[in-house]
Formats: structure tokens, C-alpha cells, sequence
């Protein structure tokens, strides 16, 4: 084992004989001397080969990739010759032997900074890519985010508990993967979505804190942010109010920006309602580091005489829209006509793109606002050379059209500054929300979380004690107080079109578990691969996992997933059809 890694060599190392082992990431041969680039988990190292050395002419046989061992000195260098942009680069070491100890082929691609290669490649190569500086550091950051997370759940009495990964498929959330029993014939495991059930029994078996660093399992669709299987951090407790949980969890992610970026956050994370986040940024995840707040001209048009505004009022359509300063001439008509059909597969009726000119409006649809121009432009503090764009769609269609919209006009425009770490806390959240396709009511977050209910209430009116923590307008956590009785627990599933024979065969024995004593609880889920990525400022969650599946949930390096030999499928009791 080594004694210290070759990257971290400095000046406490001059003067020694050290065996720097390591893969070399260039060469430069000048003939009589050379310069070797070594590397390993760390960074880099020169080492320096003089021509008289035995094993100069080793250096013949020498490429990227070997992995070598260089005996020598440690020396340091001239002021001149130092090399700031790497750790060790005061010092250089003098090589005195040579050691092959593996050769590389030819790569497949270039592991240079700067080299651009395509994922699929990097992907079925995974192992090279690693090798990358970028891949190194991410994933050193990665173990940073876990460490200080275990040290600060530790430090406050939690107990890391590991819940088995065979389970049983529930209807609660989105598609299980399920394994099938070899032993039971015609049977399935399910693998966990979430140890959601099972850190709730924990609670009521009397453990009180509990956390656990855990793999999930999703079948659903795929995108920049998810994986099918992912890594969160559960945490859950008794006898803990909502607002103590949030305290918790905010101490601790600014215990994490701490290590990994050296930043003390010091004032407390914002905290709004969700009715809040979709009026004022169209999103219930809405990135705070810009502005363009959504504003509602719908009671300014109360009285407007034209056709196109009676009818949208008639249909309780909102009139909607965002106010972009300077950009009166910062798109095209190309770029205006593709956010319309942006705005048109959201729902929404209409969309229009207003300038302001000498205190005016000016453009699509100027002339319809005519009567209400100047309150329009007090209540968007618009001034001469700001765009207003306008929507008209049902309220939360408007709001989700104009949050899409927010963000694609500011990623346009580089409005948002990516060293920037905005939390937010998002809560009340609605208890349940309507699925058209299933005509019927479902949980927003999950069917255990705790109600908030007000005597008159429609079901949909229902709030709850559910809480989202937001960054840069991503959800990389969210958590409730949970439901720990059992009639208020078949309650909700009935909420949700649950027949009693459904739940009782589904959670029979959870809602069993709800008649012994259980305590009051809550908890919260971290994303941890959403927040690593946002902490390296990588646009992808595969950029931050050492071997993630492809976009389409394919692992290109193991060919996975893959046919298998009849005789197991066979020994499932399976029949695959053709």
C-alpha cells in the first residue's frame, strides 16, 4: 500500500528516495532526457528521466496507460518551473530505475480534459473514463457527501439500518422491478422504490432515529436526473415535529456545503408554500437564482371588451405571463414561434410577445391590452426595452407553461449563474391530486403522509404535512409527517379508491402494526445523485455514478440487461414469449 499517494508528493517529501507507482498520462522523449506525466488517484507527478540512467531506453517500449514504478529522489523545483495547476508541482521526482508493471493497448478514446468523446463509448468503457480527472474528482466529492452526512446522523444518536432489497410489490408509487421466485412458483420480490413501509416499522419497533444510505429501484421513464436504480438518503424519526425535522436536514446539507465547497451558509433556507411556488415561478421546484416572477393580469381584465379575452375569462382560463428586462430585441421570430408551440403542447389558448416602447406596449396582441396597458405595465414594473410574454390557459396549465418558460428564457439569455447554491423549503403541499385517467383521487406524495383537514373541505382542498427540499431547481429531497393510525390510515387509502380487500392484501400487515403503540413520526428522502451532481455542476446524474445505465437504461459495458440460458428461466416456473 502506498504510504502516500504520488499526486500529494510536496515539499515534506524533498530529499527522500520514494517508488512512485502510477499510469502515465504523457511522455515526452527529448533524446537525452524526458519527462514522464504519472498519475494516479491524487493527480499528477513529473518525474524526470536523464539520459544516464540504465533504464533510459526503457522508455522505447513506454506509452499512455502503462502502469509503471519510478525509483528516485524527490527534489524540488526551480521557481520558475513550478507548476501551480497541480498539487505536487513544486516538486518532480529524479528517476533512478524504471519498472514496467502492466502494459495498455491502444485506447479506445483520449482520456485528455478536453478530449470530447461520446457517452456511449465512455459508457461501455466506464472503467477507462473513470480515470479522468473530472470522473475522479466527482466521485471524491460523491464519498465526501456520504461521509459527512453519516458523521452528522451519527453524531446526532441515529442508527444505520440496513432494510433487505427482495420485497414485496405495493401500488404505491411508479413500476416495481420484480424478480421472480425460483421457490415460490409463480410469485415475485419486488425491489424497493423506497424502504418507505419499512422505516415507518422501524419507527414503531422503537428505534426512534434511523438512517440508511440506500439503493431504490424505478421502472420508470429516464431522464438527465434519473437512474433505474439511484441512491437516496432516508432518515426518519419519532416524536419530531415537522419543523424539526426541516431544522435537521438544513443543518446537515449545510454541513455538506461545508466540506465540499468550504461554504458557511448561514441563514436559514426559505421557506414557501407550494400555492406560493406555482404562482410566482410556474414550478413546485422552482430555481430562485433569477427572477422573471409569473404575474397574473387575469382580475385586470375583468372588464376588457375584446372577444379574445371574453372568451378566455368564460372558459376560466388566467391571463398569465413574465416580464424579460432588456430582451425587446433578444429573439427572433424563429425562437418566438418555437416557445409559442412550446406553450401550445402545455394547453395553453394563446400566447403573445409584447415589447415596451416609449412607455408602451408594443406587438402581438398590443392593442387588446390597450385599456389596461399601463396597470399591466406597473404590475410587471415593466420599463422601455423589456418583453413581456403572455399565456392563456386554465390556471395551473398557465402556471406550468410559464415555469417551462421562465427557464428556457433564462438558459437563453445565461440569466442564471452557476456557482450559485439556492435551498428552498416547499410546503402545505395538497394532500391529493385528481388522475383524469384513472378518474380518480391519488396521493401527491404518498398514501402515508399525514392530512391537514379543514371542516368543509372538498378532497381536493385536503393540505398535508409534506415538505420538499429544493436546489437550484432541482427536488432533491422530500419528506412528510406520516400517518400512525390505523383508521386514519385506511382513511386515506379509501381517499384513493381503495377497496378494504385491496388494502388489506396490499399493507394488511403494516396496518397491523399501526394497533401496537405506534409513535408519531416523520421523515425525509435525499436524492443523493441529484444533489452530487448539482454539487459538481454536472447536467447528468451518470456523470456523478461510477457505472450508470444509458438513457435508455442499458449498460453498455456489461451488455446488461441480457437473455440468460433457458435452464434458469425454466427453474422460474417462466415462458418467454417470442
Amino acid at each position: 500500500m502506498k504510504e502516500i499517494f504520488i499526486g500529494n508528493y510536496g515539499l515534506e517529501q524533498v530529499g527522500q528516495t520514494m517508488t512512485a507507482q502510477g499510469w502515465v498520462a504523457n511522455i515526452r522523449n527529448h533524446g537525452k532526457l524526458a519527462f514522464i506525466e504519472l498519475r494516479d488517484r491524487e493527480g499528477l507527478l513529473q518525474v524526470f528521466v536523464g539520459g544516464e540512467i540504465e533504464d533510459f531506453a526503457k522508455l522505447e517500449e513506454i506509452g499512455k496507460e502503462d502502469l509503471i514504478a519510478v525509483t528516485g529522489q524527490v527534489v524540488q523545483r526551480e521557481e520558475r518551473f513550478v507548476n501551480k495547476a497541480i498539487k505536487s508541482g513544486q516538486v518532480e521526482l529524479r528517476a533512478e530505475k524504471i519498472e514496467v508493471i502492466a502494459s495498455s493497448k491502444a485506447l479506445p478514446f483520449e482520456l485528455d480534459q478536453h478530449a470530447h468523446t461520446g457517452e456511449d463509448l465512455r459508457q461501455k468503457y466506464r472503467y477507462l473514463d473513470l480515470r479522468r480527472e473530472k470522473m475522479t474528482h466527482n466521485l471524491k466529492l460523491r464519498h465526501q457527501v456520504t461521509s459527512t452526512i453519516r458523521e452528522y446522523l451519527n453524531g446526532l444518536d441515529f442508527l444505520e439500518v440496513e432494510t433487505p432489497y427482495l420485497t414485496k410489490s405495493t401500488p404505491e408509487g411508479a413500476r416495481d422491478f420484480l424478480v421472480p421466485s425460483r421457490v415460490y412458483k409463480n410469485q415475485f420480490y419486488a425491489l424497493p422504490q423506497s424502504p418507505q413501509m419499512l422505516k415507518q416499522l422501524l419507527m414503531g419497533a422503537g428505534l426512534e432515529r434511523y438512517y440508511q444510505i440506500v439503493r431504490c429501484f424505478r421502472d420508470e421513464d429516464l431522464r438527465g436526473d434519473r437512474q433505474p436504480e439511484f441512491t437516496q438518503v432516508d432518515l426518519e424519526l419519532s416524536f419530531a415535529s415537522e419543523e424539526e425535522i426541516r431544522a435537521l436536514v438544513e443543518a446537515m446539507l449545510k454541513a455538506v456545503v461545508k466540506t465540499t465547497h468550504g461554504l458557511e451558509l448561514t441563514e436559514a433556507f426559505p421557506t414557501i408554500s407550494y400555492e406560493e411556488a406555482m404562482s410566482r415561478f410556474g414550478s413546485d421546484k422552482p430555481d430562485t437564482r433569477f427572477g422573471l416572477e409569473l404575474k397574473s393580469l387575469t382580475d385586470l381584465c375583468q372588464s376588457n371588451e375584446s372577444l379574445l379575452i371574453k372568451k378566455a375569462l368564460d372558459n376560466q382560463e388566467e391571463v398569465m405571463g413574465i416580464c424579460v428586462p432588456d430582451a425587446a430585441s433578444a429573439f427572433s421570430k424563429k425562437q418566438l414561434s418555437h416557445y409559442y408551440q412550446e406553450m401550445k403542447e402545455f394547453g395553453c389558448s394563446r400566447f403573445a410577445s409584447l415589447k415596451v416602447e416609449n412607455g408602451q406596449l408594443v406587438g402581438d396582441l398590443a392593442s387588446t391590452f390597450e385599456a389596461e396597458s399601463q396597470e399591466l405595465l406597473t404590475r410587471f414594473e415593466a420599463k422601455d426595452g423589456d418583453l413581456i410574454l403572455l399565456v392563456m390557459a386554465k390556471k395551473h396549465r398557465a402556471q406550468e407553461a410559464l415555469g417551462h418558460l421562465r427557464l428556457e428564457v433564462a438558459k437563453a439569455l445565461d440569466l442564471i449563474d452557476p456557482s450559485l447554491l439556492h435551498f428552498l423549503w416547499v410546503v402545505d403541499w395538497p394532500l391529493l391530486e385528481w388522475n383524469e385517467d384513472q378518474n380518480r383521487y391519488q396521493a401527491m406524495h404518498h398514501p402515508f403522509t399525514q392530512g391537514i383537514f379543514e371542516e368543509g373541505q372538498e378532497p381536493g382542498q385536503f393540505r398535508s404535512h409534506a415538505y420538499d427540499i429544493v436546489l437550484n431547481g432541482y427536488e432533491i429531497g422530500g419528506g412528510s409527517l406520516r400517518i400512525h393510525d390505523r383508521k386514519a390510515q385506511e382513511a386515506m387509502f379509501e381517499l384513493l379508491g381503495m377497496s378494504r380487500e385491496d388494502y388489506e392484501r396490499d399493507f394488511g400487515f403494516f396496518l397491523e402494526a399501526l394497533e401496537y403503540g405506534f409513535p408519531p413520526h416523520g421523515g425525509l428522502a435525499l436524492g443523493l445523485d441529484r444533489l452530487v451532481m448539482i454539487l459538481t455542476g454536472e447536467q447528468n446524474i451518470r456523470q456523478v455514478i461510477a457505472f450508470p445505465k444509458n438513457g435508455t437504461g442499458f449498460d453498455p459495458m456489461l451488455e446488461s440487461p441480457s437473455l440468460v440460458d433457458q435452464r434458469q428461466v425454466k427453474e422460474l416456473h417462466l415462458e418467454l414469449k417470442k
